[in-house]
């Protein structure tokens, strides 16, 4: 893939996505449903402008070294590679993003691959704050085993960062999200991550393994053309609602996966978050399989490994 075509797919995952979905939700969302906070909106919107995609010119360095303990998130995604940086405050001060295919569903499949980008994000990162980056936290997909959770953690120390702590990634996108109660839904590019929040607890997670790659191969196979060719397609907006029809059976097991694990728990509302939400009118198909009010975030590829970097709590003693 070019790199023109990834900065395409990133700015895909991250752009601005419609929050109203159906007369009947709206009703739901004006009769008082919490939804998107102005600081969610503000945080999302300052981290798609500070976030480098590495292919692109190198930002100015900052005048001086921020001060103060600085949060850091490693995200090994199946389709991205992202490294957020946030002030002892949650607010994004810059951060690394490119296509890397080294993890695939929550298993790490290049682990010298994932290291080697990590430390060039890094060293990329600590040129442009005057400072050196200490420690990270990382994420896995509920579910993964122990030992590929671990590897995770491995890349991160090898990298040269002193892995704080692993999250599974619903989890961490509440942490930015902050439902007090509903269900968080992360549809990466190899799975559907669940957690369901009660009184602002996580309670209950899952992940199965459906998500934007199973877009592509259903969009390949219908109009007979190259997995490539696909992926190019799925991420051009203008195309999206003539795929629709070709996807929404995707978007409908996604929605079929919510609609059976979050069974048995009060539910008022759902969100999305990942790079795959922001296909044309996902939020729409969940809402309607499931009958819960759903949106979906501004930039809500940012969101898990924001939600990463602020599980980095560091002792600044």
């Amino acid at each position: 893939m070019s790199s023109r075509a990834r900065t395409r797919t990133w700015k895909w995952c991250c752009r601005r996505v419609p929050r109203a979905i159906s007369a009947d939700v709206q009703k739901t969302r004006n009769d008082g449903a919490v939804l998107s906070s102005p600081e969610l909106r503000q945080v999302l919107s300052r981290a798609a402008d500070l976030f480098h995609w590495v292919d692109h010119p190198e930002p100015a360095p900052f005048d001086s070294p921020p001060l103060g303990n600085l949060k850091v998130g490693v995200d090994l995604g199946t389709a991205y590679l992202t490294v957020a940086v946030l002030n002892e405050n949650d607010q994004p001060l810059t951060g690394e993003y490119q296509f890397a295919q080294v993890a695939r569903d929550g298993l790490v499949v290049d682990f010298v691959g994932a290291v080697d980008l990590v430390k060039r994000m890094k060293d990329s990162i600590e040129k442009r704050l005057g400072r050196e980056l200490t420690h990270a936290a990382s994420g896995f997909p509920p579910g993964v085993p122990r030992v590929e959770v671990q590897a995770t953690a491995h890349v991160v120390e090898a990298a040269g960062l002193i892995c704080t702590g692993l999250v599974d990634e619903p989890t961490a996108a509440n942490a930015l999200v902050g439902l007090k109660n509903g269900v968080i839904v992360d549809v990466g590019g190899g799975t559907t991550g669940i957690a369901v929040v009660e009184n602002g607890e996580v309670v209950y997670t899952a992940d199965e393994a459906t998500g934007g790659t199973h877009f592509s191969l259903v969009i390949a196979g219908a109009h007979d053309i190259l997995f490539e060719q696909a992926e190019r397609l799925k991420i051009d907006p203008e195309k999206q609602p003539e795929l629709f029809p070709v996807v929404k059976p995707v978007l409908e097991k996604v929605a079929s996966i919510v609609a059976r694990h979050i069974e048995g728990f009060h539910v008022p509302e759902i969100a999305l978050v990942g790079g795959t939400s922001a296909f044309y009118r996902a939020a729409e198909v969940v809402a309607e399989y499931t009958g819960i009010p759903t949106w979906v975030p501004d930039h809500p590829a940012l969101v898990t490994p924001i939600g990463m970097a602020m599980h980095n709590n560091v002792d600044p003693s």
